[in-house]
């Protein structure tokens, strides 16, 4: 648990993201939240970091003059989907991610490769290909013996997948359980949340994509 130096609500810090000052004085998000010095943490939403800039709630809350750049909310949701995306490479490598439309379709409805943790679309995709799939993936939840259906991921564009998977037009995936996809969710999950939040006092209870802690370091 930390407080949110803009609204000093106490949340976990999965709800939260923490900012460092880099060598050179400039502030910046540190994700791995393992960066040393002094951290600051702000509620995961853009607004809230958006106004931490416009308030000084940095100069204060390091109590010394630093560099905060206008644009950090925006930089601060760049660095996050980078961040998805590396996961998502690494689930790859693992052998956690199946691709394809075909290939994914055959996942969900046989299980070739075993129970699918979650199914992910380009936000770029056609919507006729994902309508298909996301009925497929509710089929596969209820008949599986779970009380929820698969989720569904839809966070990063085609080429974001593409750069991720190593391929070309990439726009549906099958995420398969192991501890990578666990991470990929997890990461998924915050940037999520911080392009859904609409202020620092807001939450987002119900974010679409249900998973635990990336990390609690």
């Amino acid at each position: 648990m930390r407080m949110c130096v803009v609204s000093r609500d106490v949340r976990p810090i999965d709800e939260l993201i923490r900012f460092v000052v880099a060598p050179s004085g400039e502030v910046m998000a540190d994700l791995k939240r393992k960066l040393p010095g002094r951290g600051l943490w702000i509620s995961a939403a853009r607004s809230a970091v958006a106004d931490a800039v416009r308030r000084h709630h940095f100069s204060r809350g390091f109590k010394r003059d630093v560099r905060v750049a206008v644009t950090l909310a925006a930089d601060t949701e760049a660095l996050l989907e980078r961040f998805v995306v590396e996961a998502l490479g690494v689930a790859a490598k693992a052998g956690q991610v199946i691709s394809g439309f075909t290939k994914v379709a055959d996942c969900l409805e046989r299980q070739v490769h075993g129970p699918v943790r979650a199914l992910i679309h380009a936000t770029d995709g056609a919507a006729d290909g994902i309508r298909k799939l996301d009925a497929l993936a509710g089929q596969n939840g209820r008949n599986g013996g779970k009380s929820a259906e698969i989720p569904i991921v839809n966070v990063l564009t085609s080429e974001q997948l593409d750069l991720a998977l190593g391929r070309s037009n990439v726009i549906h995936a099958a995420l398969l359980a192991g501890p990578a996809s666990d991470t990929f969710l997890s990461r998924s999950q915050l940037l999520v949340r911080y392009r859904m939040a609409d202020d620092d006092r807001t939450a987002a209870k119900n974010l679409p994509i249900q998973t635990r802690a990336d990390t609690h370091d």
